[in-house]
């Protein structure tokens, strides 16, 4: 049998997937399963145990009449490869436009209406609430395909030589490692920087063992830039400087991940790692750390879940303001003590 999955982006939501590759595998260990995923996610599956292949998708050449030739090469040569399903966990127009080119024997998407792809698949999947979360939704289409869903695989396999390499590369030592993600797609996903400064200020005035990596993209060096500054011998500003099966590993060795509502978070909770995970205007029972939702801070305010990028609130951005490094302290202080017993 040969599948194809589709959810190209983002890191977040890709992360979430990955138990529905796990479960097919396991229930046809002969099926050969590729991804379509955005370029520069690629890094996050390459050499995956349980993919035959993986198929970038070059967002911006979709837009650029010049690459259309290159496009319909690459539809031509995944249409070659005869799949038996194409399941879209993306469920946008672009996602479903491409399920439909693939020319599976049998599509299967989510009900997702924002942009009418239901209109490409064979068999729709509802969402069953509101609140039902990212990966139960993305799991009932197994269970409409007759897949057994059991919690019985590594979400994430280790990737030794990245691990050693992270060892090496920046001498990780016996250090408690603390992981900090100060950035977020939406800023006002972002817990303010002078917050986690301080909050740095405090742990690392109290624990003589613990260091901070501060991981995220290179949009968020200048935000590394300023925590960092509140213990310069205490932390490493790695934004922009890992891979993604680098950052990867920095989340498996460390004791404890601080974050916002991001990506490296969903690495955390599928690692099972001790987390604080800092919400604003999303809901955590939708997108928070899967299994690990009593892991989240958010305070109750009258707007709060907004489920939108741009703050309205008569305070601006309180929903994160308000959860200050006085509160968020404690909830790391007995991370680390739990951790380490």
């Amino acid at each position: 049998m040969k599948i194809l999955i589709l959810k190209p982006s983002s890191l977040g939501d890709v992360i979430q997937a990955l138990p529905v590759l796990r479960l097919l595998k396991r229930w046809q260990p002969a099926s050969e399963i590729y991804w379509w995923i955005a370029a520069d996610l690629r890094g996050l599956l390459e050499g995956d145990p349980d993919l035959k292949g993986v198929l970038p998708f070059e967002r911006k050449k979709w837009a650029s009449p010049r690459h259309w030739h290159e496009l319909l090469a690459s539809v031509r040569q995944m249409r070659a490869l005869g799949f038996d399903w194409v399941i879209d966990l993306q469920s946008l127009a672009r996602s479903g436009a491409f399920a439909w080119l693939a020319n599976g024997r049998f599509t299967i998407g989510l009900d997702d209406s924002r942009e009418g792809a239901r209109g490409f698949y064979d068999c729709v999947v509802p969402r069953p609430s509101f609140h039902t979360h990212a990966v139960d939704w993305y799991l009932s289409a197994l269970e409409l395909l007759g897949v057994p869903v059991r919690w019985d695989f590594d979400w994430l396999p280790s990737r030794p030589v990245v691990a050693a390499a992270v060892r090496e590369k920046w001498h990780t030592g016996s250090a408690r490692w603390v992981v900090l993600q100060p950035g977020a797609r939406w800023l006002n996903k972002r817990w303010p920087a002078e917050h986690f400064a301080e909050l740095v200020r405090r742990v690392a005035t109290e624990n003589d063992a613990v260091r901070f990596v501060i991981l995220g993209g290179k949009e968020d060096a200048a935000l590394g830039d300023a925590i960092a500054r509140a213990a310069p011998q205490r932390c490493l500003n790695l934004a922009g400087k890992t891979s993604l099966p680098e950052m990867i590993e920095w989340v498996r060795l460390c004791d404890l991940v601080l974050t916002n509502d991001t990506g490296p978070m969903h690495v955390a909770a599928a690692l099972g790692k001790p987390l604080v995970a800092l919400f604003g205007p999303t809901e955590p029972r939708r997108t928070g750390p899967y299994g690990h939702l009593g892991q989240v801070m958010q305070l109750p305010l009258p707007c709060v879940p907004c489920m939108t990028d741009r703050c309205h609130y008569a305070k601006p951005l309180e929903c994160l303001r308000a959860i200050t490094p006085e509160t968020v302290v404690p909830r790391v202080r007995e991370a680390l003590r739990e951790k380490g017993r």
